[in-house]
């Protein structure tokens, strides 16, 4: 244990061993529960973590320990998961990933490949301890920056990265009342889909290599590398009852596809898919507007639309489309002394060329290169 560290021996779900309270607060000046020890779980899907995770206003899907399981089993990022206690109570929880890429480096990322990361901790205190632990790692492993994936700012001196926005709506009451809820060319448009063109939406996970599919064929059209299929069965797998597989079909086939997630109130679509024809029939509005009408009647209250880069005009233009601001998203970041990091965004003009070229490159070669190129590009 570092210097932060209670000098007694604990077991990794925060249990004392050996003493008991009594004992420990005999002679001492400091309670043991007012005292913050910050440890590495070796295995954080613990009840504990998960439940601190769902009970924190700043908790997110990402932080679930299912995440953590589906990123290090697929892309082999070593996990770093460190959990602040107050005697048998955590007080803090932090999740983060050491990536290896080629192109940047060694970074500590939390998380790779989620919107959603970061510290989450009662106090301020906690977030210093939490802070003292993450510096000192990123000095052993020698990595270029710590990304912070927060919702909003904790670590007071780190700088913000104001290059993301979140979308976020509550839905209405009734699954009926969605389509009246959306804009008036939003709502045309979803209506279209479904009257004019008789669009079919179908659930269950026997689409899901389909959906993968659509996904990484909309990834090649607009430039980026899509992450593996082996990434979608095992979030499956790891999110059981939380997760929902949407196909919808048009003339007998598919035209767009999409995995969501739900989390507390909140039901969040993620990976997307759609085919060359899926706009002139309407299928995104149509598949978005069907999930917002089963997450209504299944209870859930908030649309989480997810991020987009600021500069992503398209994709900020279609979420406003559908009724949605834009709020800033307060990732931070720290850059050890001698450090520098990169950027790897799409927005990066050094990736124009490559952008372009990978646009016209056979489905079959981007499928395989980008599950090669997304280790080194955590997202």
């Amino acid at each position: 244990m570092s210097s932060t560290h209670l000098t007694v021996a604990v077991d990794s779900f925060g249990v004392m061993k050996g003493k008991t309270k009594g004992q420990l607060r005999a002679g001492s000046d400091c309670r043991f529960e007012d005292r913050i020890r910050v440890e590495l779980l070796s295995d954080p899907t613990t009840t504990e973590w998960d439940e601190y995770v769902c009970a924190h206003r700043e908790g997110t899907f990402f932080h679930l320990a299912g995440w953590r399981d589906s990123v290090a089993s697929v892309f082999g990022h070593r996990p770093y998961y460190f959990a602040a206690w107050r005697g048998a109570r955590i007080v803090g929880a932090l999740p983060l990933f050491e990536v290896r890429s080629l192109l940047a480096g060694r970074m500590l990322v939390s998380v790779p490949y989620g919107v959603g990361g970061g510290i989450l901790a009662d106090d301020a205190e906690v977030v210093e301890a939490l802070v003292r632990e993450a510096q000192k790692l990123a000095d052993s492993l020698r990595v270029r920056v710590i990304d912070l994936r927060s919702t909003s700012a904790v670590v007071s001196d780190w700088p913000l990265v104001d290059r993301y926005v979140r979308f976020v709506r509550k839905l209405p009451d009734k699954p009926e009342g969605v389509l009246d809820w959306l804009p008036r060319k939003a709502r045309a448009a979803a209506r279209n889909g479904r009257k004019k063109f008789g669009l079919e939406v179908r659930y269950g996970d026997e689409y899901l290599c389909e959906v993968w599919r659509l996904y990484a064929l909309s990834m090649r059209r607009l430039g980026s590398i899509n992450y593996p299929f082996a990434f979608f069965e095992r979030l499956v797998t790891n999110a059981p009852d939380t997760h929902l597989t949407s196909l919808v079909m048009w003339r007998g086939k598919p035209v767009a596809g999409l995995l969501s997630f739900f989390f507390r109130d909140s039901v969040m679509p993620y990976f997307i898919g759609t085919s060359d024809e899926a706009t002139a029939c309407s299928a995104p509005n149509f598949i978005y507007m069907t999930l917002m009408e089963r997450a209504v009647a299944e209870g859930y209250c908030m649309f989480d639309f997810g991020r987009s880069r600021a500069d992503n005009v398209g994709s900020c233009n279609f979420k406003k489309f559908h009724g949605f601001e834009p709020v800033p998203l307060a990732y931070q970041y720290f850059v050890p002394e001698g450090q520098a990091s990169l950027n790897l965004t799409p927005s990066n003009g050094k990736f124009a060329l490559a952008r372009r070229l990978w646009t016209k490159l056979p489905l079959v070669m981007t499928k395989r290169l980008g599950e090669v190129l997304s280790k080194h590009i955590p997202g």
